[in-house]
């Protein structure tokens, strides 16, 4: 039967008519895609106008002739007044000081343990000969310092924002904003409408960039080599959630070896992963309780940090501020060779965390972040490092335990403490950002379903992912009790950093070509430039894959493949379900009894069709005995902007004619978004914006009417605009749309026996409760399929749906009014 599709459809059709006729066969049953090619001819779908009513179909050809207009479906989606961006708005500069202060807490805290453990890392494979190799060094991390953090972030890629969003994934979805490069063939053009997605298009005079983006839009390969380059950054980063907590608690424990007579390897070890434990098992309650004196803390450490640095510069060697002369790098090599080139891999340390600066720009703004790295945060480190070099240039002895051998005796208690919390703080920012991470990721269809638990009703971004938690911190306690010094961790470190910097430089680039539009030579400078000194880092640390540097490269490689093995068989799923939809003729030979009896009640019927009729509503005729009197066919959709506003999430089209009382809602969310809401308000939401509907639509059809009386009256242009232009809002201050139709509309409105008809029909089914009709698909490969994809879908894409949250909890839909039919899809 594979063979043939078009007769098993055709079967399949003759069979729900035949019920509609009362001829059921009830051994007939419906025929699922483990049956029928899913590569067979499509079912088409016909145009709705052409399947509607006499007298109401060529009403609306007739207004197609008068005026150009906007599909009913795009009735939420028009311009709504204002900017919904949560970052637009004016802030005082006390405001400002205030969230550079709060980053302090959040986003620095792993740029600002780098000092327990940089110099230890460099001069593991040097040894301390001369002024040269202590200035060299410290040579090597003020310019590393400056050029990337600083001049790099701080002053170009926080500006390549997507609307105050940051990080790997929101830079993705700007330019799939730009370019139609998402792999997810749902695109719509409503959703260009939405507020915070409105963009300017390149202009046809830029030859340039309209190149680019046709390149990226009709090439497959590019678009695949795209994504894996923001998926293989975001592995990095849920990597760098295993590797921070690992070295940054044990470079800060490492201190009570010289303190406490008899502290070895093993109490290192074990104190190291008691502390990683309570990290990882108070994550349940949430940053904002975990995290109340992030800031105050983290500003104590920077305090002390530049305190102490100060404080050895000027007792040991203040002359060391002559590493600010880049001659002393070129000496350092020279002197060094190949150890300088390796040591490379230790002086990368200083600038771990700098990715955060970008990444957690959610939840601050641009001005803060710079103010708090420019004026608190470099100078700090700055002084750190300087009083570092100043002590070593003294003692090169102490090269292993530099950071605590600088401090003064009488304060190696009080720092310990606040370096052992700093650690801790450093984790938790690269905890939460992991679970950051894999939100947009499942957002944006590339990660299966995880529970997902929001700890705070404050701060949307603060959530708490149980199954990625333990996860990482058992990874944390086998890298510790694995790798037992921080020199190897340090190895597998430098290489997660170092390879999540290349990839944002390389989105930033096609930022600037595509949409910034920036002048090429401008662009590309920013490419060689940065590309350079981060190749000529990651050259180094890749030199150390013996030594450690293998781990973060099994983490991402693990990451990388579950990511893209979910995308690809999602993608495949979503093509043989739009390949399935019914047509529009079939459902019109069904009637408005669809073939079987309608009974009151709201079926939601879950699927991931933006346009059509899915083709597992065939076999809930089949199943069922009885259908209910409204069906709405949901679709829970992400966007790729970082919000979608309450006003703009419903995107409403009615399917088939007004008897049949099917409708079809999108559900639009942004990849930042929190979907908390429960299923009773996410009812009356819609049941509310489905009557807006209603009344939106029985406008546009009295506008059409004046607009035919008056056709051959001398009306103006501006008197006609608003039948052609539906520019106003489906939710909005009640009354406000109203002022502006004209009376003799309202009062047909007013008088509209169907729109009344109607909504007492919904209120009816409203009252009689809702039903969620939910279909699970099983996804095979076809039989004539090549061997690596039966391998892929048929048993690692398979394994992760059969092991992901199920869709009904997904959809946070109550689980004692589900109804669920099987389906099987070939792909």
């Amino acid at each position: 039967m594979e063979d043939d599709g078009i007769e098993e459809i055709s079967s399949i059709s003759a069979r729900l008519l035949r019920r509609r006729s009362g001829g059921g066969d009830s051994s007939s049953r419906w025929v699922d895609g483990s049956e029928v090619d899913s590569e067979s001819p499509p079912w088409s779908l016909v145009n709705d106008d052409e399947n509607r009513s006499e007298g109401y179909g060529s009403m609306r050809r007739r207004l197609v002739k008068k005026a150009k207009r906007v599909d009913s479906f795009d009735v939420e989606s028009m311009a709504i007044s204002g900017s919904h961006g949560h970052h637009n708005k004016d802030v005082s500069i006390w405001q400002t000081l205030g969230l550079a202060f709060q980053t302090l807490g959040v986003v620095y805290g792993d740029m600002g343990t780098s000092p327990l453990y940089v110099f230890t890392d460099v001069f593991s494979k040097i040894q301390i000969e001369s002024d040269v190799d202590v200035l060299g060094a410290l040579s090597l991390v003020i310019y590393t310092i400056a050029l990337v953090p600083l001049a790099k972030y701080v002053f170009i890629v926080l500006k390549a924002n997507d609307s105050g969003e940051g990080g790997t994934f929101a830079l993705y979805s700007l330019i799939c904003r730009y370019a139609k490069i998402n792999l997810l063939p749902n695109r719509q053009q409503a959703d260009e409408r939405i507020s915070s997605y409105r963009l300017k298009l390149p202009t046809p005079e830029l030859e340039r960039a309209l190149k680019i983006k046709e390149k990226l839009e009709h090439n497959s390969l590019y678009k695949t080599l795209l994504l894996l380059l923001v998926l293989m950054g975001t592995s990095m980063i849920i990597g760098d959630g295993i590797l921070t907590p690992a070295i940054s608690v044990m470079s800060a424990v490492s201190g009570l070896e010289g303190k406490i007579q008899g502290f070895g390897t093993g109490a290192l070890v074990t104190v190291s992963v008691t502390i990683l434990v309570g990290l990882f098992g108070i994550q349940r309650f949430g940053t904002s309780k975990v995290g109340l004196t992030f800031a105050p803390c983290l500003a104590l450490w920077f305090f002390s940090l530049g305190s102490i640095g100060l404080y050895n510069l000027i007792k040991h060697n203040i002359y060391v501020v002559k590493a600010i002369n880049p001659l002393y790098i070129y000496l350092f090599f020279k002197k060094n060779s190949f150890n300088a080139w390796s040591s490379l891999g230790g002086c990368v340390l200083c600038i771990t965390g700098a990715e955060a600066m970008f990444a957690d720009l959610g939840h601050f703004s641009v001005k803060s972040i710079q103010i708090a790295f420019s004026f608190v945060v470099f100078p700090c480190l700055l002084l750190a490092y300087m009083g570092q070099a100043a002590y070593l240039m003294k003692h090169p002895d102490s090269a292993s335990r530099i950071f605590y051998d600088s401090i003064p005796d009488r304060l190696f208690w009080p720092v310990f403490v606040i370096a052992t919390c700093a650690a801790v703080i450093a984790s938790q920012a690269m905890i939460s950002a992991s679970f950051s991470c894999i939100k947009q990721s499942m957002a944006l269809g590339c990660f299966p379903r995880l529970k997902i638990i929001h700890t705070s009703r404050k701060f949307m971004g603060q959530i708490y992912i149980p199954v990625i938690n333990w996860f990482l911190m058992i990874m944390c306690v086998l890298v510790v009790a694995t790798f037992q010094s921080t020199t190897d961790i340090a190895n597998a470190y430098g290489i997660a950093e170092v390879g999540v910097m290349m990839v944002s430089t390389t989105l930033v680039t096609l930022v600037m070509l595509l949409i910034w539009q920036t002048n090429v030579y401008l662009a590309f400078s920013f490419l060689i430039v940065f590309g350079s000194i981060e190749l000529l880092y990651m050259s180094a640390v890749l030199s150390k894959i013996t030594e450690g540097g293998w781990l973060p490269l099994a983490f991402a490689s693990f990451f990388l493949c579950i990511m893209y093995i979910w995308n690809y068989g999602s993608v495949l799923k979503y093509q043989c379900e739009v390949q399935g939809k019914l047509s529009m003729d079939f459902m019109n030979d069904l009637g408005s009894t669809l073939g079987t009896v309608r009974v009151p009640g709201i079926g939601l019927l879950y699927n991931e069709l933006v346009h059509g009729v899915p083709s597992v509503l065939g076999r809930f005729l089949l199943d069922l005995p009885a259908i209910h009197s409204t069906l709405v066919f949901v679709c829970i959709k992400y966007v790729p902007v970082p919000v979608v506003a309450q006003e703009e999430r419903f995107l409403f089209r009615r399917v088939c004619p007004k008897d049949y009382h099917m409708f079809q809602c999108v559900a639009r969310y942004g990849y930042k978004d929190v979907r908390k809401e429960d299923h009773h308000a996410f009812e009356q939401l819609l049941v509310e914006s489905l009557e807006r509907f209603m009344m939106k639509e029985a406008q546009d059809l009295a506008l059409e009417s004046e607009v035919n009386d008056a056709e051959f009256d001398s009306v103006s242009v501006g008197e006609r605009r608003y039948s052609g232009d539906l520019s106003v809002p489906l939710i909005q201050p009640d009354g406000e749309s109203e002022s502006m139709l004209p009376s003799s509309v309202m009062g047909a409105i007013d008088d509209d026996p169907s729109l009344e008809y109607e909504l007492s029909a919904l209120r009816e089914a409203t009252e009689s409760g809702f039903t969620y009709l939910l279909g699970h698909g099983d996804v095979r490969a076809k039989k004539d399929s090549f061997f690596l994809k039966k391998l892929v879908i048929n048993y690692f894409y398979s394994f992760l749906r059969n092991n992901c949250r199920g869709g009904a909890a997904t959809m946070k839909v109550p689980h004692m009014n589900i109804i669920q039919v099987g389906m099987t899809y070939m792909v």
